[in-house]
């Protein structure tokens, strides 16, 4: 592969055009300078024109944005319960598709995708890309040094009293394919992974606390909501390692530290920033010591950084080496994600399948 060809931008569209869209294109057109965006869509055509016209890119169709010859990746934008549809359109027209999270709705959909991507020769890639930012990095560098020895265990929560206090249209978070854990969990299992490499056995409890919620957002407050999925999991992670984790994710929790993750080893502890940001604060306990010291940041992407997965999967095609917010790496979650809900219903642990490699340390931002 030449230099020229190596340096050149890889062209990437954007199907959804929804509020998380912007983020991405803030850091996609100013900051990462080995993508290239050419265009937007949306089902709704006035909402990918207005993103288009904000960014100074092209506004398509999503049937002309697949076909369009100078886009190699396409970020999948759309709501959960579209990602799988999406995504099968994008690799089928010969393209690399980077999901936000969760990968898919289910596993049968998820290894459908990733052997289609094999088949066709391109890449899958999935939300989040948070434990590529400097907070976990810097974490991920500890725990590779040996800092805390050996981890043991870890623990880790997201609590939460529910979005129907704030969010417009908070239907889908009761719903079958969302919840906290599917909602949430994908944050704080992909930083487990990252850190301390597949998880093997997964053990837990799940209820729905509460049979309905009532919206106290505008603009439909006072409607209720049935809840269909459980919205407080309690699970155990066996780690393929030996260490231990547990997880909790919960709506129906009042809570002030909302986000917990801690990484005890057997030499001391590291208290992990909050998975779903890039930054800090980083904080280890040593063996022997009673206070906690704040451990400066590598160098890296501390800032909301989101489109840094999609970067490094445009840098895995130019290389023709690993990406590391990978197909693979998101099915693992998936996977472990559903197992906390099967363990519950079925009264016994499960065995998770699939299994992945630690992604490889990044520590720059471009």
């Amino acid at each position: 592969m030449s230099d020229t060809q190596e340096q050149t931008p890889v062209g990437v569209g954007i199907i959804g055009a929804g509020f998380i869209s912007r983020i991405y294109l803030d850091n996609l057109t100013q900051r990462f300078a080995n993508t290239h965006v050419v265009a937007v869509a949306d089902i709704i055509p006035e909402n990918a024109a207005a993103r288009a016209e904000a960014y100074g890119v092209g506004a398509l169709s999503v049937d002309d944005l697949l076909a369009n010859p100078d886009i190699e990746i396409v970020i999948n934008l759309t709501i959960p319960a579209a990602h799988a549809d999406v995504a099968f359109s994008v690799v089928n027209a010969g393209k690399s598709v980077y999901n936000e999270k969760p990968l898919t709705g289910t596993r049968e959909e998820g290894q459908k995708l990733l052997a289609l991507a094999s088949e066709k020769g391109v890449l899958v890639g999935g939300a989040p890309d948070t434990f590529l930012g400097a907070g976990l990095q810097t974490v991920r560098k500890l725990l590779d040094e040996g800092v805390i020895g050996e981890p043991v265990a870890a623990s880790g929560a997201m609590l939460s009293s529910g979005h129907e206090r704030w969010h417009p249209n908070p239907d889908f978070y009761y719903q079958p394919g969302a919840g906290p854990m599917l909602d949430m969990g994908p944050y704080y299992i992909t930083a487990l992974v990252s850190l301390l490499g597949p998880i093997a056995r997964v053990s837990s409890s799940a209820r729905a606390s509460f049979p309905t919620r009532t919206i106290t957002s505008e603009p439909r407050k006072g409607e209720t909501i049935t809840v269909n999925t459980p919205t407080h999991i309690a699970a155990t992670l066996d780690f393929a390692s030996g260490a231990i984790g547990t997880l909790t994710t919960s709506f129906d929790t009042f809570d002030t530290d909302h986000s917990l993750l801690t990484i005890y080893g057997s030499k001391g502890s590291i208290r992990v920033p909050d998975p779903n940001t890039f930054g800090g604060p980083v904080r280890l306990l040593r063996a022997g010591e009673k206070e906690w010291e704040e451990i400066p940041l590598v160098e890296g992407c501390a800032e909301n950084s989101r489109g840094l997965g999609v970067s490094d999967m445009a840098r895995a095609l130019r290389e023709g080496s690993p990406q590391r917010a990978s197909g693979e790496l998101a099915y693992h979650v998936l996977d472990v994600m559903h197992a906390t809900l099967e363990s519950s219903d079925l009264g016994r642990h499960v065995a998770i399948e699939s299994s992945v490699d630690r992604p490889k340390p990044l520590q720059e931002c471009s």
